[in-house]
């Protein structure tokens, strides 16, 4: 009975000495190769996450930065009611008369853009020109060139990415009809009102037409066109918002109405 204990706790014994004197696994190519690609994945995840959110909020913050400093520098302050003369009918009529700019030069900031739907904290520089490298990509709305500038007959055309760069039109698609799209030069702010959403692939240039997806028509209205990615990451199609003028504000007369937070899913 002792001898059949004691023999096996030695076969025991010598089964744990066989099984640790195992040689380990020898890593194969396909594996190492397998490993590579786990890590590859994990780095270029966190790359997206990266400039998905984290790195569009740091850019965009700082873009709002950038285009409350140039807004700010255009304001200037309304003159008192009792030093105003009484305007002859020849300077209402000039006051009536909405001022265009003359197409400035490739890359030239000339502009801001509001949309209050966005957040009071919505605003980003415009820029001459629609390059992705000088324009887009620098976080900037970019205006199309040969297309009407803010306040001029025709239609206004502007560009901006919808992630990555600060993703200035990332929010497009929550627009709500009657929304106000602002646009504030040195000499005021132009309204635009907000009326639909198309989606469109990326050859139908019409939508920068003097009257949108109308060839042929001559332009006899004011109209904003807004043009972003749609999906996100998809570069064959664009998502496309449309508005029409509704007023100017004079610098003088300090920022307009329309300026002010919307009512949640107001419509007008």
């Amino acid at each position: 009975m002792g001898d059949t204990g004691t023999n096996s706790r030695r076969e025991l014994r010598a089964r744990r000495a066989r099984g640790s004197s195992r040689p380990r696994r020898r890593a194969t190519f396909l594996g190492v190769v397998g490993e590579i690609l786990i890590t590859v994945g994990v780095v270029a995840l966190l790359f997206v996450s990266w400039q998905m959110w984290i790195g569009d909020r740091i850019i965009g913050a700082e873009k709002h930065r950038e285009a409350s400093a140039l807004s700010q520098s255009w304001m200037t302050p309304a003159p008192a009611a009792s030093a105003s003369p009484t305007p002859t009918p020849a300077e209402e009529a000039a006051e009536a008369t909405v001022p265009v700019q003359t197409q400035p030069d490739h890359g030239t900031q000339f502009g801001v853009m509001f949309i209050p739907r966005f957040g009071p904290q919505w605003q980003f520089t415009i820029a001459a020109g629609t390059s992705r490298s000088d324009i887009l990509d620098a976080g900037e709305i970019g205006h199309y060139a040969d297309t009407a500038m803010p306040g001029g007959v025709g239609n206004t055309v502007y560009a901006a990415h919808r992630w990555t760069s600060g993703a200035p039109f990332d929010p497009i698609d929550q627009l709500v009809i009657g929304d106000a799209i602002v646009v504030q030069t040195p000499d005021g702010w132009y309204t635009y009102r907000f009326r639909t959403l198309e989606y469109v692939q990326d050859t139908q240039v019409e939508v920068l037409l003097p009257v949108p997806q109308q060839v042929g028509v001559e332009a006899n209205g004011r109209y904003l066109t807004l043009t972003s990615c749609a999906p996100k990451l998809n570069m064959l199609e664009r998502i496309i918002a449309y508005a029409v003028f509704d007023s100017f504000t004079p610098a003088a007369a300090g920022p307009p109405a329309s300026l002010a937070a919307p009512t949640v899913g107001a419509t007008s």
